[in-house]
């Protein structure tokens, strides 16, 4: 049909070139405001003996830069998966793929797209009086585009680059719809278009070689490496008080002792309430990536830190209850920074990651869940991880991380006790240990995300303890064991061995309700140095219900109610020095809601019962306050 008319003798592609000639003469000195420069940039020259040759070289490009720029932004989000405790990778650009977006006039809902008929234009109406001009552009020479959402968009304003890079497009069509013998008169029309725009195709071609540079720079530089340092810091005020008197196991919350004539542990009674406190803990991370995609962490933690929880405790259950994970010291003393994290993670082809480092925070890759992250859902030392899991919270090893599918994800680690915590040195750097030596632990987790709003993870960890100086098993380094454990005659172990399984998951409801929930089950073997005395046993479970209130009363805001059993002893209380009580179940009942003042700064008020304190089932109530403020940058 266009190739008919074109030849024909109505000169009807002639009167079209003259109607095009005259709108963009009416454009120009209608004086249209500034716009965006138009996504298709053009290239094109005239042959000397009247042929003409038009190439329109713009859409590669504006191809190719919009991949870059999807490339960019897909480099960034990947690198910032590898994070989700408190950490992200270095940003390659941030702004550049909305920069080169906006300097080739993408729009922010879409770029252009082809369109057939004037039809599929919903803001195009018989009645606009550019309806049939619209109409022969778009179904006759087919050089005219919509936007995605289906609309023209008339009323925006127009520049001369614009006008330009869609005038060519047009003639771009039309010339191919010429032959040799066609009228002069059509080919000098042709002619004097692109002679009237040539100053604006020869500034089209400068803005797209600029572009070409800038994405060259880019490529070159996006993957360099590139420190990023981000903080954040927890200011707590806290205090905590009981109905009257504590008992508790243990000459003090760190010793544990049996008495020398009966044999039974040593119970001390509390009678004060600890002083009301003023704390922080401060985390500082030098996040590096060397190829974009990889990311090497260093964290730093101080602080000053101790909760008056811990006031109450026995010996053991340092930090066990009615305790923000944030209300700490950060290391062994106060206001000495210490290296609490030190690991490189980087991925193995396209479905398996790898962490490796001496000194890999546990928590970073296993047990998550989405409503109980310390820094916003039920925060706890018992609620923001299982009670009974994991011995070893930073250690020296390696974790895999594998997805089988969208759905289902397998994670692998080994760890040797690398805590801050501890005054000893770590087992893996001290030749008489090594890297196998001491206490360490196997995890294996299966992650399954049957549905978008739901979570289940299945957790196994095999731990190996070494015990202390006075041969027991437990404090710091002791999950699934609370408190300390010996031969259950005062005699020394040789060493032990636990296995504890997990079951966490977390359910958004409604898109403000959401569930969550964690049951475990440890055993831990004992061998005492003592020949004659057989091996001992200690069963325990645990388990925690909640629920969660997302966007309460402001968007980001998330309030919690957590109830939990951390440590119900089944069976072996007779080798625990302490831990066991009267035989009692501890149980606690959390409530935290956290609130964003700015993007940078929340609160955070919390509020804890713990009742049957320290399993002794004749413990008055406790009940902890805390109000956290978060300053993060």
């Amino acid at each position: 049909m266009f190739e008919n008319r074109a030849v024909g003798q109505g000169s009807y592609l002639s009167d079209t070139l003259r109607w095009l000639s005259a709108w963009g003469f009416s454009l120009f000195l209608a004086g249209f405001s500034q716009g965006a420069i138009a996504s298709e940039a053009i290239n094109s020259e005239f042959v000397d003996d009247g042929e003409v040759a038009i190439a329109v070289g713009a859409e590669a490009e504006t191809s190719e830069l919009s991949q870059q720029s999807e490339q960019e932004l897909s480099q960034e989000t990947q690198t910032r998966s590898l994070d989700s405790d408190f950490n992200s990778s270095p940003e390659t650009v941030s702004n550049t793929a909305s920069d080169l977006g906006n300097l080739v006039g993408f729009e922010s809902d879409g770029t252009l797209a082809q369109i057939t008929s004037v039809s599929e234009l919903s803001d195009v109406s018989p009645g606009d009086w550019a309806y049939e001009a619209l109409r022969r552009l778009v179904e006759e020479y087919v050089c005219l585009e919509g936007y995605p959402d289906s609309t023209f968009r008339g009323e925006r304003a127009l520049t001369r680059y614009e006008f330009a890079a869609g005038l060519n497009a047009c003639l771009d069509n039309l010339v191919q719809l010429i032959t040799p013998g066609d009228d002069p008169e059509i080919l000098g029309t042709i002619r004097r278009l692109q002679e009237q725009f040539a100053t604006e195709l020869a500034s089209i071609r400068t803005q797209v070689d600029d572009l070409e540079n800038r994405t060259a720079f880019l490529e070159s530089t996006q993957f360099s490496t590139t420190t990023k340092l981000r903080g954040i810091v927890f200011a707590h005020v806290n205090a905590a008080f009981a109905d009257s008197d504590i008992k508790a196991e243990g000459i003090n919350v760190f010793v544990p002792r049996r008495d020398p004539v009966t044999g039974d542990p040593v119970v001390r009674t509390i009678a004060d309430d600890p002083a009301t406190t003023f704390s922080y803990l401060a985390w500082l991370n030098l996040d590096t990536s060397f190829t974009g995609s990889d990311l090497l962490t260093l964290q730093i933690a101080v602080g000053t830190g101790v909760a008056p929880a811990n006031s109450f405790a026995s010996a053991g259950l340092f930090n066990t209850f009615g305790t923000p994970f944030t209300l700490q010291t950060g290391g062994v003393e106060n206001n000495l920074p210490v290296l609490r994290e030190l690991s490189y993670a980087f991925p193995v082809g396209e479905s398996l990651q790898l962490i490796i480092g001496p000194r890999i925070n546990w928590y970073r890759y296993f047990d998550n869940n989405r409503f109980t992250f310390l820094v916003n859902g039920a925060n706890s030392f018992n609620s923001s991880g299982g009670t009974q899991v994991n011995a070893v919270d930073r250690g020296a090893g390696i974790v895999a991380i594998l997805d089988i599918t969208d759905w289902l994800d397998l994670r692998l680690s080994y760890m040797n006790e690398s805590t801050e915590f501890l005054r000893i040195d770590p087992a893996a750097g001290d030749p008489q240990r090594g890297l196998f030596g001491g206490t360490n632990t196997l995890t294996a987790q299966l992650g399954v995300t049957p549905f978008d709003n739901l979570n289940l993870r299945f957790l196994y960890t095999r731990t190996s303890f070494a015990p202390n100086a006075n041969g027991l098993v437990g404090g710091t380094l002791s999950e699934p064991l609370y408190g300390f454990a010996d031969d259950g005659q005062g005699g020394r172990l040789n060493s032990a061995a636990a296995d504890t399984f997990l079951f966490n998951f977390d359910w958004l409801v409604t898109d403000g309700i959401g569930l969550f929930g964690r049951y475990s089950y440890g055993s831990t073997d004992l061998y005492p140095t003592t020949a004659s005395i057989g091996r001992g046993e200690i069963n325990a479970q645990s388990v925690q219900v909640g629920v969660a209130f997302l966007d309460l009363f402001k968007p980001g805001a998330l309030a919690t109610i957590s109830y939990l059993r951390p440590f119900a002893l089944l069976d072996g209380r007779n080798f625990l020095v302490s831990g066991g009580g009267n035989g009692g179940v501890q149980e606690e009942v959390e409530v935290s809601y956290r609130y964003p003042l700015t993007r940078n700064i929340a609160v955070m008020p919390s509020f804890y019962w713990i009742g049957n304190a320290n399993n002794f089932s004749d413990n008055p109530d406790i009940y902890v306050l805390n109000l956290q403020t978060q300053f993060s940058f």
